[in-house]
């Protein structure tokens, strides 16, 4: 037997009896409007954790900690905040709408109930915002994705700092480090490290990420039907779940798949038309280069040249704030001081500033019909 969540004009949010929840609606908007109440009604606490951590608001909001105080630093650095309004504002008009339904649908349940722990750890209350599910997004993207490549990429540096010789590197990475400068790499100057140095060959070292996904052929099925196997390798084990179940209905039209709260849309699923998986290729997304930095100012050929100076506050609940100094060019942010001479990397990721194209083509695959327009939107998620 369901369970009816929210009975709301022109939509009807109900868990069955499998405890998946299922969207019923008419028009769109209201059924982008019945997941983010969904999201919301169960994930209420996941999604407010992942905005505050991402705004690096930890200290201020949840646990002044040295832990945290680590996490937040990391996410200032990131600046994932940035850019968000202008981002916003290339969005279609019935892309729009849809969101905003979604976070209008999050905020009716917030004012229902906001979630208790908060509350106890002084975290005070804010509606959703449409900016914060494009933050959600970039999160999303980095840290479950193309994070795994930065981390390779920087051991990578650090195991020649290290001194691993050219010969060892060439054993673990065949054929993958041709024309690397390894004289360059170890005249660097490494401020974050991915590895700590009191635990650097440490035999338990997390394991890298993959992810897979096959078809079968109709002719090749019992039933003369295509077949999808999507994994997409985010751990189901973990509390809460990166992904949700969840059944959406409209009108006719109905489909079934993961979404991940704080995002309006399924990611992976199907529908009476279509279905589509996503998996991790390691697109090589995230690039570095070496600065040679002196007096606050980096090289190019002869001329040197200012960096642009962000300033970041952290603020902290028991402790003073702190005030962190990032320099930045077009070549990202830089992992060092720039006023003392060494030279330094510096970093960018090339999704840092995304956002409106991957709620489009999240949204475009509950309309798309046949696979051809659908490999294109899903090459933009």
């Amino acid at each position: 037997m369901n369970e009816i969540i929210l009975d709301y004009p022109k939509l009807i949010v109900q868990r069955g009896p499998l405890g998946v929840v299922e969207v019923v609606a008419n028009h769109e908007n209201d059924l982008y409007r019945g997941i983010g109440y969904a999201h919301a009604y169960d994930r209420s606490l996941q999604i407010l954790m992942m905005r505050t951590l991402g705004r690096g608001e930890g200290c201020q909001q949840l646990e002044d900690s040295t832990e945290m105080l680590a996490i937040d630093s990391f996410f200032k650095r990131m600046n994932w905040t940035a850019n968000l309004d202008q981002e916003i504002e290339q969005l279609s008009d019935r892309c729009r709408a849809r969101c905003e339904a979604y976070v209008d649908g999050v905020n009716l349940r917030l004012r229902e109930r906001f979630p208790r722990l908060l509350k106890l750890l002084g975290h005070q209350a804010e509606p959703w915002h449409l900016r914060d599910s494009f933050l959600i997004s970039r999160m999303t993207a980095y840290l479950t994705l193309a994070q795994s490549q930065a981390e390779l990429e920087r051991f990578i540096v650090q195991m020649i700092k290290g001194g691993v010789s050219a010969e060892a590197l060439e054993d673990l990475f065949p054929g993958q480090l041709t024309g690397l400068d390894i004289e360059a790499i170890q005249k660097l100057r490494l401020g974050e490290r991915v590895i700590p140095e009191a635990v650097q060959w440490h035999p338990l070292l997390s394991p890298m990420m993959a992810s897979n996904n096959w078809v079968i052929a109709p002719r090749r099925s019992a039933s003369g039907q295509a077949l999808l196997a999507n994994d997409p390798h985010l751990e189901g084990n973990r509390l809460p779940n990166v992904w949700y179940e969840i059944v959406l209905r409209q009108g006719p039209k109905q489909g079934q798949g993961a979404s991940m709260p704080g995002l309006p849309g399924l990611l992976i699923g199907r529908h009476q038309d279509l279905a589509w998986g996503n998996t991790y290729t390691f697109m090589d997304t995230i690039d570095s280069w070496i600065e040679d930095c002196r007096e606050g100012q980096y090289r190019r050929g002869e001329a040197w040249h200012d960096f642009k100076v962000r300033t970041e506050i952290v603020r902290r609940k028991k402790h003073p704030d702190l005030e962190l100094t990032f320099y930045e060019n077009a070549h990202g942010v830089l992992d060092g001081d720039p006023t003392e001479a060494a030279y330094y990397l510096s970093t960018n990721w090339s999704a840092a500033l995304s956002g409106a194209r991957s709620l489009e083509a999240i949204q475009s695959l509950w309309e798309t019909e046949t696979v051809a327009p659908a490999m294109q939107q899903i090459g933009q998620v």
